[in-house]
This record gives C-alpha cells, structure tokens and sequence, in this order.
C-alpha cells in the first residue's frame, strides 16, 4: 500500500471521483480548475535503432503517425499515472505516499521535464547547454533514469548570480546543473498531483494553471463585495533565504513516506551555494531558481501560515477575514480592527516558531476598504492609506456615479525602474539598426502593458510607454551626425514599432466568482 512502508501500491482504478466540497473556507474553483489540464508537448523522436533500419523502406507518412502514436501514448500513460496518484491523495488526506520515487525516474517523465525547460536558460556549474545535452538526448536520459533507480545520482552546487530590480537592488538566482533542473522538473510533476489537492483555494503562487492576476483579480473582487475595513499588508524578510530545512523535510514527511524523493530533497537542500568560486552549504533557505524551490515555499507556507489562518478566521475572528497569497507575499482583511491587530501579534509568534520573520518596517494595518474613506473624512483624517501587493498600488477610489471602485495602479517606482532600464539598454543597442531595436521595444513594451493592462491604470500604461518614446528618441538623436531628429520622423518610427498602451484585462468580476 501506499500508506506502508515496503510494500507494493494498492491498486487503484482509474475513474472519475464524485463532486465533494472544497476544504471549509477555502476558496471554491471554478475557472481556473479547467487551465489545471497540463498542455502536453509532443515528443521528438526518440532514437535512431531500429527505426532507423527500416526508414529507407517505410514511408514517411507511416513513420511520422507512428511517432505521433507512440509519443501520445507515453503521453497518456504519464498523465494516468498522475492521475491516479491525485485519485488518491484526494481520497485521504492523510494518506501517505510511501511509492513514488519510480514515477520521476521514468525515461518517459524525464524527457517531457527536459523538453519542458527553457531553451535558451544560462547553464549551471558544469556548463552545459539544454542544447548540448539534447545532442544525445535519449543516452542521456537512459543513464540519467538508471542513476537515480540505484541511487547513484548527485545533485551539484547552484551556481549563484545576482539580477538588478526594479528599486535598485539586486535579487539573487540559483541556477542549477541542467541534470538537477530535469530531475527537480520531474519531481515537480509527480508531487503536485498530490499538493494540489491540499493547497487551499486562496493560495495561488506558482501553481499549475493559476497566475498573479488570479491572485489579484481574487483581492479585489474580495475587497469590493466581502465586508473589508482592515488591511494586513505583510511581508516575510528574506524568505527563501531563512526557510528552516529541518521544518520543511517535517513538512513532506506528511504526506511523502517514500525516503527516495525526502533523500533527494534533502539533496538539493544541502548542494550547496558556488558564488565566485566559493561553496557555501547554507543551513537553511533554498536558491531561487530550482524547479523544485517554488512548490517547496509553498508546502512550507501551507503549513506555517495557510493552515493555521483557515483554522484562525474559522475559530478565532468576529467578523469576515479574507486572504490572498502569491508565494510569499500575502494580504489578510478584516471587518475588524481588533481581529487585524490580535491576527498581526499571533502570526509574529506563529511565524517564530518556523524560523520565519515579518519586515516589521514593510509590515502595517491600514484602515482600507468600501467606507474607509467616508469614515476617515468624519473624524478629519486623510484618505486612506494605499498598500502595495503583485506589482500595484491599492488605491480606495470611486466610480463616476459615487460607487466605490478598488483602484490599481503600477507602483511609480518599479516604472521608473523599469524605463531606467530601458535607458541603459538602449544606450549599449545604440549601433543596432532600427528594426532590431524596433522589435526589443516592441516586445518590452508589449510585456509591460500585458501584465499592468488592467481597468483604470491606462494613464499609468500611457505614461510608460511616452517614457519608452522619449528614451528610444534620445538615442536615435545622439547616434544621428546630422542633428536632433524631428518630430514626425519619430512618430513614424514609434507607430511602427512600439505598441499602443491599452488594457489587457476585463474587470475582475467579469472574470472571477470567488467566495473568499
């Protein structure tokens, strides 16, 4: 079974389960559960032997549908697999996995984690290139499966390096061996089948099938129709950098009794960090980067913090309490301010326990919500306070008609940031032509408005894109020897390639129906 140790699985029968409620208190899916269907990529051919012999006689239609027939069907065969581990998990919550090591060594499962990397991703400690090692792929893959079934793999450093951000510090970035990221992908695969039937509906963070903008559109429609007065805007210090190991491996053993996948987690947690020439083995954090590392934070914060704020709001709060989480950023309201305050001392003590800290300085109750505004104006006070979450600033407004209409906005400074890099990047393409800057501005101009493109910040998208205009004109001007260039040269220029900045996203509410 797979609830005891050394022996076989239980059999289990492939079937659709009954509809059950969700988990009490949490969020009930709806659309979101329809993205969670993985969108399976095709596999290339897998070797040159026998197949090969007979390729000069079959013909090229025969060969190609039975390549599409055989990659379909290991396709299908992966997916069942998972399908009935997630049977399972759903069954019993308590159940723990004692057989499972066998689902990630699979030739099958670790090609579709190789094929599902990113192509052009910088290589690790040891140099090689997702191209390289696609060279000889299928060899590849066959020793790789072996070294894991007998316990021979090793898992390397994490080569560190540091990226700018947008408020001008720099966030560091673990980047593994190109084995380690195929094994911590596959990994991945097989324990969500299981977590994603235990993460509750509020968190969102790294997730199959669910994004930043589900986090946020479930903030504000939460925040328009629940009975919000009170903010919690938190922040935990440096989390990936203070996760407690010890806690995190008591986390898995939960639900995960196979010792191979605990041994290989415990492998990656203790790797070590190679930055400069010099390993460090950290006793606690994990390295951004991993494939593994995310769904790692959020096991750890479903248990440290989801857990205990469902039973919290269920046993403990007087009045409505909403939560959002995306990895490691969060907001909790309240209909009360004296359930904001109780809740913000109890998560600091909850928090110690696990080796976690609130930024004290970045972490605040404001007064926040549908009659914020009309209660602070009574006593005197200014407008309500705004909080920052997901890349946008929170803003109490009003619709033309009086209604109230939770506004977002880009943070000013991640703007600023982020054409400051523009600028400086433009400044070393000085000498490209027009064409190839063209398409860089189009394609940075176009993420920036797809992800900010939400209702009501179209003065913000607008104000970014006069910035990207302004900076490209400037260094067209200074590589230019016969002088400033003129206005509507310029124009030209910019309407063939740069984007117009529009709204990307619906309203929430036509969007999203949570229950919160």
């Amino acid at each position: 079974m797979m609830n005891e140790q050394g022996k076989s699985d239980r059999p289990i029968v492939p079937g659709t389960p009954a509809n059950q409620p969700d988990a009490p208190g949490s969020a009930k899916r709806n659309y979101w559960d329809i993205w969670e269907q993985w969108i399976r990529v095709e596999y290339a051919d897998k070797g040159k032997g026998l197949a090969e012999e007979k390729a000069e006689t079959a013909p090229q239609g025969d060969r190609t549908q039975r390549r599409v027939r055989g990659a379909s069907a290991a396709s299908e065969a992966l997916s069942q697999a998972l399908d009935r581990i997630r049977q399972a998990a759903r069954r019993d919550k308590g159940l723990k996995f004692t057989s499972l090591w066998h689902h990630v060594y699979a030739v099958d499962r670790l090609r579709e984690a190789y094929l599902g990397l990113a192509r052009q991703a910088a290589p690790g400690e040891d140099g090689r290139t997702w191209q390289e090692y696609g060279k000889d792929l299928e060899v590849n893959l066959r020793d790789l499966s072996e070294r894991l079934a007998r316990g021979a793999y090793r898992a390397w450093p994490v080569k560190r390096v540091y990226i700018p951000k947008a408020d001008g510090r720099k966030r560091p970035i673990g980047m593994p061996v190109i084995e380690d990221k195929i094994v911590q992908r596959a990994t991945t695969e097989v324990l969500n089948a299981i977590y994603e039937e235990d993460f509750l509906g509020f968190s969102h963070g790294f997730r199959p099938g669910r994004r930043a903008h589900d986090a946020l559109d479930a903030l504000t429609v939460a925040i328009q129709i629940k009975k919000v007065n009170w903010i919690l805007d938190a922040d935990i210090r440096s989390f990936f950098d203070t996760l407690s190991h010890e806690w995190l491996v008591r986390f898995v053993e939960h639900r995960i009794a196979d010792p191979r996948v605990v041994r290989h987690i415990r492998k990656w947690l203790n790797a070590g960090v190679l930055e400069e020439g010099v390993l460090t083995e950290p006793e606690e954090g994990t390295p951004q980067g991993g494939s593994i590392s995310p769904l790692l934070a959020n096991i750890y914060l479903h248990y440290a913090l989801d857990l205990w704020a469902e039973q919290w709001r269920r046993t403990k709060a007087h009045g409505d309490v909403i939560i959002v989480r995306y990895a490691d950023d969060f907001v909790v309201g309240f209909q009360h301010e004296s359930d904001a305050r109780r809740f913000h001392e109890e998560l600091r003590e909850r928090f110690r326990r696990f080796n976690l800290e609130l930024a004290e300085e970045k972490t605040r109750v404001i007064e926040f919500g549908r009659y914020a505004a009309e209660r602070r104006s009574r006593r005197g006070d200014s407008k309500p306070p705004t909080f920052n979450f997901l890349g946008f600033t929170h803003i109490c407004g009003k619709t033309r008609k009086g209604a109230f209409r939770l506004l977002r906005q880009t943070i000013p400074k991640r703007m600023r940031g982020k054409l400051q890099q523009v600028k400086q990047e433009l400044k070393r393409r000085i000498h490209e032509g027009t064409t190839e800057v063209g398409r860089w501005l189009a394609a940075v101009a176009g993420g920036h408005y797809r992800y900010y493109g939400v209702p009501g910040n179209e003065p913000a998208l607008r104000a970014f894109g006069y910035g990207v205009y302004l900076h490209w004109w400037q260094a067209i001007c200074r590589l230019s020897q016969k002088g400033r260039i003129t206005l509507e040269r310029m124009n030209r220029i910019a309407a063939r390639w740069l984007p117009s900045p529009r709204a990307h996203h619906p309203y929430p509410a036509e969007r999203l129906t949570v229950n919160i």
